[in-house]
């Protein structure tokens, strides 16, 4: 179906998302935009059901309510959640890599590359052996996948070792060397799920090189899953963040790193030291601390990780175990809740009238009495007012 041109600046919409498995919910109600040309950042506690949103963006889990619309460039718009897996990358040009490396190691780099091309090969050979035979149209083919493979490789900073194992390559070159084939498919749309996870400073500094000469170049939108708020804060141009499968802030990365709630989700503190938090922790301190996961003894269980916000109601498991999520599970929710009750009591100042009477009244009472020994000079009035009773 055709997409307007105010759908075409969001390359992806995701609407009411929820994922359901039995009685857990993973993902409830969610909604954002990824905007067409920026990198937009999915960032949340451990469990909070980040990448079970990516398994539904690319095919992997059928989501159980909500619509996630990918509108290409030449107007084209697909429902992601009713095309056939293989169909995501083919047609709606989506792409992702993931928080494990899966990377042919035997293979080489460069044959890494072009088994990405596959499908542009295997049409070239017309889906026979004519490859084997010099077919004129393969050779044509397979000269612009290698062409397009080295391309990548050269990106990646890593043409130098084409014809090497992808298994003897350093963990950060293989992140990049994952990034590179993914672009070989030419997506309109890159998800990636924590690109920069056990990367060093050096590493993950190569990574955001790669990521930002991918977004200005290319044109391609990415959407990354990420847990280094270094790599979030350098290179994301809109941030969304979960906690147990809702949508607790959605913004700008300035934004994001000073709400209260995201602050709470992530360092765990009760919600009458966030304002301290806040106020007190620098920016770099408050980065630091972000990447350190949800304080066990302010959340929920394990075993409740993946439940959907603050859920009453107890489920029950096969295995008899009945797992229980109280409503003071979220702390962004505590948050809200201490902001509406604070705004109430501003509202109603009446409440504090009778106790401010009192205290005035006593102050006043004490004047006189701290003054008396100050004046010596009308012991006339003195002697009038102790002769009365």
């Amino acid at each position: 179906m055709n997409a307007s041109p105010s759908m075409n600046n969001a390359i992806l919409e995701v609407e009411h998302l929820s994922m359901k498995f039995g009685g857990l919910v993973a993902i409830g109600d969610l909604s954002f935009q990824a905007k067409r040309g920026e990198i937009t950042a999915l960032i949340g506690p451990n469990g909070a059901g980040k990448t079970t949103v990516f398994n539904c963006i690319t095919g992997f889990y059928k989501p159980s309510e909500g619509m996630l619309t990918l509108n290409r460039r030449d107007g084209s718009s697909y429902l992601l959640e009713r095309l056939p897996n293989h169909e995501i990358p083919a047609r709606a040009k989506v792409a992702r890599t993931f928080q494990n490396i899966r990377l042919f190691s035997g293979m080489t780099l460069l044959e890494n590359l072009l088994v990405a091309q596959h499908n542009k090969l295997m049409k070239a050979s017309g889906y026979t052996i004519l490859g084997l035979f010099g077919y004129s149209g393969y050779r044509t083919a397979s000269a612009e996948s290698i062409d397009l493979a080295r391309h990548w490789l050269e990106k990646a900073n890593l043409v130098d070792r084409a014809d090497d194992p992808a298994g003897d390559l350093p963990y950060g070159a293989q992140r990049r060397l994952e990034i590179a084939r993914a672009m070989c498919t030419g997506p309109e749309l890159l998800c990636l799920d924590e690109p920069a996870a056990g990367l060093n400073p050096k590493e993950s500094m190569a990574l955001n090189a790669l990521l930002m000469d991918i977004k200005d170049n290319t044109g391609t939108s990415i959407l990354l899953i990420e847990h280094d708020m270094a790599v979030v804060m350098q290179i994301s141009d809109h941030v969304v963040v979960l906690e147990y499968g809702r949508k607790i802030s959605d913004g700008s990365p300035q934004a994001v790193r000073t709400d209260p709630r995201v602050i709470a989700a992530y360092l765990g503190v009760e919600d009458e030291d966030v304002e301290t938090v806040l106020t007190e922790v620098g920016d770099e301190d408050v980065i630091e601390q972000l990447d350190t996961g949800p304080d066990a003894a302010h959340g929920p269980g394990t075993s409740s990780s993946y439940l959907a916000g603050p859920v009453t109601d107890t489920v029950g498991h096969s295995e008899g175990e009945r797992v229980t999520v109280s409503k003071g599970a979220s702390k962004a929710g505590q948050v809200d809740a201490r902001s509406s009750a604070a705004a109430s009591k501003a509202a109603s100042p009446a409440k504090a009238r009778p106790t401010a009477k009192p205290s005035a009244a006593k102050s006043s009472a004490a004047e006189p009495a701290t003054k008396a020994p100050v004046k010596p000079k009308t012991p006339g009035v003195s002697n009038r007012r102790g002769g009365r009773k």
